[in-house]
């Protein structure tokens, strides 16, 4: 089988296409293999280090060099740099007769009893069915544990799981000749032997759970079971099954003082050169360390003294010089930086802003009694985010929601995760906290979101509360109020909601946090059009808005959706729907859940508007 390169989105290699995950190519299905293959023999993943992530992995908790994928490069027409997949599953199904075949473009196999396979002699064909030359497709059905493994289905296992009598139990596996056929009759599925009669079904509606083999490999790139047989049972899923693989990547953005580097400085090309650095520091000798200093700055072109004062910031911490940073801060720090204005900032730097609070004000002084008035005074400020740059970090995926992420490396033993690098722009508002005081005393928002945290804490108590948040009436307004706008950018911008993202910043307390970041993040370095920094000027971000919250009153499937008691996964939704409020996954870190237009609309007669608070008197 030749190698043959499938072009991947960079974005979607570290979520749909990351470790684990099963993708489809062109001409088949195939599996990505973990990071440890990703270089070959002599290749260093260091090369590709991202330099300047020093706070975004002190604040996610990372204690890895993060570096990016390699990327594909021709060279002399031959493509390299390329990532390993494997085509699975290795069983195909004929079209017609529904004969089951293992691997038809490998090399036949035979097996032994404890079901490890050898090669014997003898091409088949992979695209035609060894009896009656119909073509193949590969059979969807994945066999997969919590404990993160992923293998073929034992469909010889499967089919004689009953067996009934003597001939049945003693007919063994055989790849050399297929034999098995899998037939679909209605809501059923049944794999039957057509050498001993022997056969088992199972509803299609239905995920049955059958021991892990012994035998089977724990991936399909890696030839070796587990080093001990996993107790609970897997489950047999089909690939587009969400639990088939769940990846796990974590975000931040890149904020001062790491994103006001300037590149390609001497203490920049300094910095990212850890040889160079530790020849001036293993200098045994005054000598020997002047030398090094004299041949470097040679090499970057500057004077010796220059490179003095470069090692000399990097040894006093530099870009961070020493700031202590815990995950904690990662928000709070991010919201700083969107609320402050950064002085003597510069076009060409990682994190740029445009404030438009003042105007907001000004205009919203002058309009009069209306929604538009009423939603105007719900914000406190608006600002432009001409330029951003996230990391998006792999961490690795679940399987079948297993307790523990199994990691890019599949062992856990790697000293780097990979990481990508993001630019765009965005918009970002803050939600006036004297109006949000004054709508957080209901006491029937209160009971609302109450509702909300218990069914959230019983999710987490089943291995299912994965989103760090406090689920709070604010939190619950701020996130409903994100997806509305993302759908009003959708509608009337032309932007497609799936290439939009949220980011909340909501806590109450010592130093209260509500707002919304409305961005765009592609790998280009030249980020995005610039379109999202347009809409944050005050009299079209105003439009933008209140059409959001007009848009929250009504949804196509009222009464039933405003009258929702719970509904999407674990009941984490109450007044939110695909018709209203849901967002593509991709756009929302939470799993489209913790949503509900009740917090922004109200509900007669108890609740009024989030807006109607802006016209409240203190």
């Amino acid at each position: 089988m030749t190698e043959k390169p499938v072009p991947v989105r960079l974005s979607h290699l570290l979520r749909d296409c990351s470790v684990g995950a099963v993708v489809r190519g062109p001409d088949s299905l195939m599996v990505v293999q973990d990071i440890r293959t990703w270089d070959r023999p002599g290749g260093d993943p260091r090369d590709r280090e991202i330099r300047y992530v020093d706070r975004v992995r002190s604040a996610l908790g990372i204690d890895r060099v993060l570096c990016a994928p390699p990327r594909a490069t021709e060279r002399g027409g031959t493509v390299i740099g390329w990532i390993p997949a494997l085509r699975f599953p290795a069983w195909m199904r004929c079209r017609k007769c529904d004969l089951m075949h293992y691997a038809p473009w490998r090399r036949s196999r035979t097996t032994n009893d404890s079901g490890e396979a050898a090669e014997s002699g003898g091409e088949i064909d992979a695209g035609k069915c060894i009896e009656c030359g119909s073509g193949l497709e590969q059979a969807p059905w994945v066999l997969v544990h919590e404990e993160g493994y992923l293998a073929d289905v034992p469909w010889h296992d499967l089919a004689h799981g009953g067996a009934r009598n003597p001939e049945q139990r003693q007919c063994s596996r055989d790849w050399t000749q297929p034999y098995l056929k899998l037939r679909e009759t209605g809501t059923d599925r049944r794999v039957l032997c057509t050498r001993c009669g022997s056969h088992e079904s199972f509803p299609s509606g239905a995920l049955p759970r059958i021991p892990f083999p012994p035998f089977t490999w724990q991936q399909p790139w890696i030839r070796e079971p587990p080093a001990q047989s996993p107790e609970a049972p897997a489950w047999l899923m089909e690939i587009n099954d969400v639990r088939v693989h769940s990846p796990v990547t974590r975000t931040a953005l890149v904020i001062p003082p790491e994103s006001r580097i300037r590149r390609g400085t001497v203490t920049d090309r300094l910095y990212g050169s850890s040889r160079n650095q530790s020849r001036i520091r293993d200098a045994r000798t005054s000598l020997a360390r002047k030398s090094a200093i004299r041949l470097i700055a040679a090499e970057y072109g500057c004077t010796s003294s220059r490179i003095e004062e470069a090692i000399a910031e990097i040894d006093g911490g530099y870009p961070l010089y020493g700031r202590a940073i815990t995950a904690g801060d990662l928000l709070t720090d991010e919201y700083r930086a969107l609320t402050g204005e950064i002085p003597e900032l510069r076009a060409d730097e990682d994190f740029v802003t445009e404030h438009h609070t003042r105007e907001w004000k000004a205009l919203a002084r002058t309009l009069q009694a209306g929604t538009a008035r009423r939603v105007a005074h719900t914000v406190s400020s608006v600002i432009a985010v001409n330029r951003l740059k996230e990391i998006m970090v792999s961490e690795g995926f679940y399987r079948a929601g297993g307790e523990r992420p199994t990691p890019p490396d599949i062992t856990g033993e790697s000293d780097w995760l990979p990481a990508i690098e993001l630019y765009g722009e965005g918009i970002f508002f803050t939600l006036d906290e004297a109006v949000l005081k004054r709508w957080e005393g209901s006491e029937v928002l209160q009971e609302r979101s109450d509702a909300f945290e218990r069914r959230y804490v019983r999710r987490a108590g089943q291995g299912g509360g994965e989103f760090d948040v406090d689920v709070t009436p604010r939190f619950l307004l701020c996130h409903t109020l994100a997806h509305l706008v993302i759908r009003q950018l959708d509608a009337e911008a032309g932007y497609p909601a799936a290439s939009l993202k949220e980011r909340i910043y909501c806590t109450t307390g010592a130093e209260p946090m509500a707002g919304i970041l409305i961005y765009v993040a592609v790998p280009d370095e030249e980020g995005s059009l610039g379109g999202l920094m347009e809409l944050a000027k005050p009299g079209r971000f105003l439009r933008l808005l209140t059409g959001a919250f007009e848009a929250a009153a009504w949804c196509s499937l009222d009464p039933v959706c405003a009258e929702q008691e719970g509904h999407g996964p674990d009941l984490l939704n109450r007044a939110a729907c695909h018709a209203c409020v849901l967002v593509p996954e991709t756009s929302c870190p939470y799993g489209n859940v913790l949503l509900d237009r009740i917090f922004v609309k109200g509900a007669a007669p108890h609740v009024p508007a989030f807006p109607d608070f802006a016209e409240m008197s203190p």
